[in-house]
């Protein structure tokens, strides 16, 4: 009985499709096909949305775990920052490293220019490194990045980029990062 009714119905479908056409059924599947994309397209803000905020959740789940501690004294978070500077004597140091960086992300790097500073209300030096660079968007990018994970006491605080046509792959790029340093090692600071 059963097998009558199927096909029954896959004959009735049959005659329908052929009595309708095959650019109607065509164009039927396009429809289908768009509002389908559609209501996908319409879903991707809403899924970007949950994303974002299931990663801010999750950022924010350490800090209230480090609520419940102990509240940090004033005299603690300045020895935490202190701790975190560089030290003076070891500048070149640093730049001796970002060259190094720029050598290994393949990267044309030219003189660079160097300002050193003191803030005496922050008992600070900041040496201020202008770097011009020339190589492929994404090896700027990737420069940047490694050289703020070696030097975990600077900033990056401008990055520019040129390019002298639109279908040139090489862009010559302009690199400010500012190094935050200390006269004395962190243990020996007030």
């Amino acid at each position: 009985m059963k097998n009558v009714n199927l096909a029954a119905i896959v004959l009735r479908v049959r005659l329908a499709l052929t009595a309708i056409g095959p650019v109607f059924c065509g164009a039927a599947l396009l429809c289908v096909a768009g509002a389908a994309t559609l209501l996908w397209l319409m879903a991707q803000p809403k899924l970007q949305a949950e994303r974002q905020q299931l990663a801010l959740h999750q950022v924010s789940m350490p800090a209230q775990a480090g609520a419940r501690d102990a509240p940090v004294s004033a005299s603690e978070n300045l020895q935490r920052f202190y701790a975190a500077l560089g030290e003076k004597r070891y500048a070149e140091q640093q730049v001796k490293t970002l060259f190094g960086l720029a050598a290994k992300t393949n990267l044309s790097l030219s003189q660079g220019e160097y300002k050193s500073a003191y803030d005496r209300n922050g008992r600070l030096h900041t040496y201020q490194v202008t770097l011009p660079v020339k190589g492929s968007y994404r090896d700027v990018w990737q420069f940047s990045l490694m050289a703020l994970r070696a030097i975990p006491f600077a900033s990056l605080d401008e990055l520019s980029f040129k390019r002298e046509s639109i279908g040139e792959t090489q862009v010559e790029a302009r690199l400010l990062l500012t190094l935050y340093l200390a006269d004395q090692p962190a243990g020996a600071l007030p």
